[in-house]
């Protein structure tokens, strides 16, 4: 384990039987409020972003605004935010995705992405995979191309990775901590 790994784990706090009875919610709330984990985590998320040759950064609804919109900065990087459906003013792109009991959506705006954009996804956690998967769909509708995702967080065993693979198209994921 590296020292950022370390660092990073040790600012995650487990609270048990949260939203329900079973599950073991990853807060990450710690670690923001730590100046120095948030800047390792921004500057290690800006770093994979600038190898990936991204031009804009995507912060996914909510806590990928947290972690995007720094980033972005750190980079020198635009944002862009992905929100829930009828959240954005004016003209947007869409995406539906299925949930384990209904569906979603997705929403930016368009005109913020172009052909000349290569676009690096980041959020905290990936779970099953189906926002980022979306999200890959709303990119490229926009006329943009894919640099990656990166996350915080990969909760391998909810099979997020094996869903995204094919709306990567080969673009790399890449999480700094698998639990």
């Amino acid at each position: 384990m590296t020292g950022i790994e370390e660092l990073l784990l040790s600012r995650i706090r487990d609270v048990p039987d949260y939203p329900e009875p079973g599950v073991m919610f990853k807060d990450i709330t710690p670690l923001l409020a730590d100046p120095a984990a948030f800047t390792a985590l921004t500057d290690a998320l800006a770093e994979i972003s600038v190898r990936s040759g991204a031009t804009k950064i995507v912060g996914l609804e909510a806590r990928g605004f947290i972690l995007g919109a720094p980033v972005a900065v750190r980079a020198g990087l635009g944002f862009i935010p992905v929100r829930k459906a009828g959240k954005l003013p004016g003209a947007t792109l869409g995406q539906t995705y299925d949930l384990e009991y209904g569906s979603a959506e997705i929403e930016v705006h368009a005109e913020d992405l172009s052909a000349e954009d290569r676009v690096m996804v980041v959020d905290d956690v990936l779970a099953t995979g189906g926002t980022a998967e979306a999200s890959l769909r709303l990119i490229r509708r926009a006329g943009a191309r894919v640099a990656g995702v990166a996350v915080l967080m990969e909760l391998g065993f909810l099979g997020g990775r094996a869903r995204l693979e094919p709306a990567l198209d080969g673009a790399p994921l890449e999480a700094l901590l698998k639990v």
